[in-house]
């Protein structure tokens, strides 16, 4: 498969995101998939490799789009226009299968590629405190709608994610590089990674250290500009300040380190690499609350050696099954899952090409729905003068006037398709085409999916991205994807074309059979949706016939066709 890996974070500077990127990029490549990560970049060298692999198709391993900017949960800066636009452009000469982009909560080129891409999409959230962008409801849902799979690599990550962006969420480890965090020499060395907001943790490892006599201890910052901590004289020649803010940085240290103490707030990938290099981790319950525990605990590890080896063992084992292989593995499945959601691609072989093209309007109401008062023997005579050869009667959870519909258009040459608009509990509305009888509302939508189904029926998806309606969530839509035989990808009375535009897009990325239609509770609506596609006779041949049809964009007013309407209900309130 194509893989597009997109990180927010500058790829010049350390981060624990980037070391996460590029662990399982290693380990995909290795599994046969070709991968390329795109993220932004402050060095000459690597800008100017972006460019060339921009020119010659984004065959490159790395593709630095543009320069880097500063973001942070608190940011509100954009992406800098050269870099959106290098990224738009990466995304379609790339054909990638699938974009997979980490933390997209923050504003980003993670979340505009997301936002943006034709793939399958995936978001992983690394972290609970980068979850602020987009700030709006609206922007977040519809991120969310276009997002195939979420995954947190923990769970605390997933629970504050899922406030933001609800749905399943797989957990899978942040990943450590085994070979690069072999356990060493161990010597009587203490860890312990520090922040400047965390002095208390700091002070009861210091005071426990005046009574280990033989005993070092190395405070060890991972983030920049985190200053220099305080150290009490007589422990001066034994307590050590490093800083390492990359993996490769911090593997001697921890391959040699005894004992490592975690920050509070630390980074999660720190505690696994000094697990996998061999460390005692001293973070015993309820450190948060009393940092002296800490101190204890590294005191207790650093008095007997039993208990030593045993916690690092143990802490071997535990990080034994997180290497950056064993979460590509995972990956994969999840990728593989993402892929086999698609429906089998058209054949591009005409199976009906004997036959003529009509035109077919697939979504339409006659006066058996509450909001209507087109008389179905009207609506026959409109259809056949404006050119269509087939309709589908699609009323509001009633099945009447569909076929009253049928019987009517007997003595012509019309095609009229039996359906119902069925209206779901909760989960918006969805049509049953071809149908025999009605299917009363307010079930679920995977049970009005089954009554279609057991009628012979076609389960044909309306308007499925009308925000200003009761519509399925984006979860329901994907694990329906099987059942779903027509995805309707243009509306003619949607207020907001983007609305059509997603449909679009959704039925592109899973191959899904478009459809059309006009939606017309009016006559002068009739046809202004509709699909140029092969004369049909059935359920079979309609989607034989669909797979070469062209959808038809013929829009008129909607104030037009909106005054219309209401001019007919009054009148219908007046008799």
């Amino acid at each position: 498969m194509r893989l597009c890996l997109v990180t927010p974070f500058s790829w010049s500077q350390p981060h624990d995101v980037n070391e996460h990127v590029a662990g399982v990029a290693k380990e995909l490549r290795a599994l046969g998939h070709s991968v390329t990560i795109l993220a932004s970049s402050n060095r000459a060298r690597e800008l100017a490799a972006g460019r060339r692999a921009l020119l010659d198709g984004v065959d490159a391993d790395v593709v630095a789009l543009g320069p880097a900017v500063p973001i942070s949960r608190r940011s509100r800066i954009g992406v800098p226009v050269g870099a959106r636009t290098n990224l738009s452009l990466a995304l379609e000469l790339g054909r990638f299968d699938v974009v997979h982009g980490f933390e997209p909560g923050l504003p980003s080129l993670s979340y505009l590629a997301l936002r943006d891409a034709s793939a399958l999409t995936m978001a992983t959230f690394l972290s609970a405190e980068r979850l602020s962008y987009p700030p709006g409801r609206a922007q977040r849902d519809r991120l969310l709608a276009r997002l195939d799979a979420l995954v947190a690599t923990s769970e605390a990550t997933a629970e504050a994610a899922a406030a933001r962006f609800p749905g399943h969420y797989e957990l899978i480890s942040e990943g450590v590089d085994p070979e690069l965090f072999r356990p060493g020499h161990k010597r009587e060395l203490i860890v312990l990674e520090w922040r400047p907001m965390e002095r208390p943790l700091v002070r009861a490892v210091l005071r426990e250290l005046a009574a280990l006599p033989d005993w070092e201890v190395v405070l060890l910052r991972t983030k920049p500009l985190t200053g220099r901590p305080t150290v009490p004289r007589p422990l001066r020649g034994r307590v050590h300040v490093r800083t390492a803010r990359d993996g490769a940085a911090r593997a001697q240290l921890l391959a040699e380190a005894s004992i490592f103490v975690p920050a509070l707030e630390g980074l999660q990938r720190v505690s696994l690499e000094a697990a996998a290099a061999g460390c005692a981790i001293a973070a015993p319950p309820g450190v948060r609350e009393q940092p002296e525990l800490a101190g204890a605990e590294a005191a207790r590890l650093a008095e007997n050696p039993d208990y030593r080896t045993r916690r690092q063992e143990r802490a071997r084992a535990e990080a034994a099954g997180q290497s950056f292989a064993a979460v590509a593995r995972q990956l994969d499945a999840l990728y593989g899952s993402l892929a086999s959601r698609r429906h089998t691609p058209a054949t591009t072989h005409d199976p009906l090409s004997d036959r003529p093209w009509i035109l077919a309007d697939l979504h339409m109401h006659t006066n058996w729905s509450h909001d209507c008062a087109v008389d179905p023997a009207d609506l026959i005579m409109y259809a056949e003068a404006n050119g269509l050869g087939a309709i589908a009667v699609t009323d509001h959870n009633v099945f009447g006037g569909a076929l009253e519909t049928v019987e009517l258009a007997r003595e012509h040459e019309l095609i009229v398709i039996p359906g119902e608009e069925i209206k779901s509990d909760g989960q918006g509305e969805v049509i049953g085409l071809f149908l025999r009888e009605e299917i009363p509302r307010g079930m679920s939508f995977a049970d009005s999916v089954a009554a279609i189904k057991v009628q012979g029926g076609l389960v044909y998806v309306p308007h499925p991205f009308d925000r200003m309606h009761s519509i399925p969530e984006p979860a329901t839509l994907q694990r329906h994807l099987a059942d779903i035989d027509v995805f309707e990808v243009y509306n003619a009375r949607l207020l907001f074309e983007a609305y059509n535009d997603e449909a679009l897009r959704f039925a592109r990325k899973y191959n899904l059979t478009p459809g059309a239609g006009s939606d017309a509770h009016v006559l002068q609506g009739v046809g202004t949706g509709a699909l140029r596609m092969r004369a049909f006779d059935g359920p079979e041949e309609f989607l034989l016939s669909l797979g070469s049809a062209q959808v038809l964009r013929r829009p008129r007013s909607l104030v037009y066709l909106q005054s219309l309407k209401w001019m007919a209900q009054a009148k219908e309130r007046v008799r």
